[in-house]
């Protein structure tokens, strides 16, 4: 097991990701191109930035991204080939941030979320608020993605996870389960992917 942690890590530091949490969202890419070129991608919890600066690259100079987390992390500099990354060092939940999002764009072809909560090593406490987090992002996303969006979301599984699932089922073409292989086999985690986004359920 820890041989392949070392395997994502070293991966990630040659290729230029802060974190090995990349490649949770390269797999889900590749498999599933949730990202287009020219999209614009809303990033909550996006620190330490390896999601953001994925983002940035497979959307192109074309697209946007807008990364939001309340931790201060790493500061990106402009590449070329990449989206325009606008960063705000504040909490995604609150009005004033999604004012400060709007004032980026109203609507979003990919809403993406890494967060996870402080852990307290109690695994239905971390699980109870993780599974909090997930819907206030689906509440996000309700409000920020665009017709036909792609939604992607980190929550751990555990009681109730089967009712965050239900909810979403409505609002999306397609609604899968992605466990990525760089997950750690012993971990709860799994992402939550809605492919073409029809609307607010209910």
């Amino acid at each position: 097991m820890k041989e392949v942690q070392d395997f994502y890590f070293k991966k990630a530091k040659k290729e230029g990701y802060p974190a090995r949490s990349v490649y949770k969202l390269e797999e889900a890419q590749q498999k599933h191109h949730l990202l287009h070129k020219g999209d614009a991608v809303l990033d909550l919890g996006c620190q330490p930035g390896s999601w953001t600066l994925y983002a940035a690259k497979v959307v192109g100079e074309s697209g946007v991204v807008v990364g939001v987390d309340i931790q201060p992390g790493t500061q990106w500099t402009p590449q070329g080939g990449r989206a325009t990354i606008h960063f705000f060092l504040a909490d995604a939940f609150t009005e004033e941030t999604e004012e400060r999002i709007r004032g980026i764009r109203d609507r979003f072809q990919v809403v993406l979320s890494d967060m996870a909560p402080r852990t307290s090593g109690n695994r239905w406490t971390d699980q109870q608020l993780s599974l909090r987090l997930a819907w206030r992002v689906v509440e996000l996303a309700q409000r920020f993605l665009a017709l036909g969006g792609n939604f992607y979301c980190k929550v751990f599984e555990g009681e109730d996870f089967k009712e965050l699932v239900d909810a979403i089922r409505p609002m999306f073409g397609q609604v899968k389960i992605v466990k990525p292989k760089s997950s750690r086999s012993e971990s709860r985690e799994v992402f939550l992917l809605g492919m073409g986004f029809k609307g607010s359920a209910g």
